[in-house]
């Protein structure tokens, strides 16, 4: 078995074993694959508790994204969501059908349709608020507080360093 020596929460060096799903020794994950495999766990676990609402967690990530940016564009509204336009164009339209959000025209600039939240869809997140918080708190259960500020700060940086590279 293969030790890899890690700091503990003290500085104190730690040793971790990694196994592979054979149950052999192997090399750490990469960042990346257990980042992905934290978004898709994330994504089941919204998913099971927006179902009763009639919601995807990616229906409900755009409603919190217009909870947070009044008035965007389509387009906008697709980047911020991490959707393709034509998937956003089709949430739109679903969302819209439920009353949830509105089209309208900028109010600075008639030409552009903008998307905002309506007050049913406010409703809808309030309800949705405290039982995201929890699987919020179920994912961060056993991290001190300085790990989660950590975690954030950690994970605004990669984000930055990201948006940052050509690509």
């Amino acid at each position: 078995m293969t030790t890899h020596p890690e700091a503990d929460a003290h500085g104190t060096a730690a040793v971790v074993a990694t196994t592979t799903a054979a149950g052999r020794a192997g090399p750490e994950p990469m960042l990346l694959y257990l980042i992905k495999q934290v978004e898709l766990a994330v994504r089941s676990h919204l998913d099971d508790l927006l179902r009763p609402a009639g919601l995807t967690a990616l229906q409900y990530t755009a409603l919190t994204v217009l909870e947070r940016h009044r008035d965007l564009s389509a387009a906008q509204l697709a980047r911020n969501s991490f959707v393709t336009a034509q998937s956003m164009a089709d949430m739109i339209t679903a969302l819209e059908g439920r009353g949830l959000i509105e089209r309208h025209r900028d109010q600075a600039d008639r030409r552009r349709l903008v998307v905002a939240l309506t007050a049913a869809g406010r409703g809808l997140l309030d309800r949705y608020r405290d039982p995201v918080r929890a699987l919020e708190a179920t994912m961060i259960a056993g991290l001190s507080e300085a790990e989660i500020r950590d975690l954030r700060r950690s994970l605004h940086a990669c984000h930055a360093n990201l948006a940052a590279a050509p690509g």
